[in-house]
């Protein structure tokens, strides 16, 4: 079983790194550059609860297969 405290690590690091990446893109249509990072990491740490919400509901446990799998790696 992975650690908590671990997960949210890591998809705090996952909405990081995308609003880091919405920033470039949001000063080019003129908006605001905390808006557009936060929309981007709001987005991406959803869509890794999502997986991380689809995996455990199946069997109850999370597994570092299926850990790696939400956020986009293999393991």
């Amino acid at each position: 079983m992975i650690k908590l405290q671990t997960l949210i690590l890591r998809i705090f690091g996952v909405f990081g790194s995308s609003a880091l990446a919405a920033v470039a893109g949001g000063a080019i249509f003129g908006v605001e550059l905390w808006k557009s990072a936060a929309i981007a990491g709001v987005v991406a740490a959803g869509k890794v609860t999502e997986a991380l919400l689809r995996s455990w509901s199946e069997d109850g446990k999370l597994d570092k297969e299926e850990v790696a799998a939400a956020f986009g790696k293999k393991a």
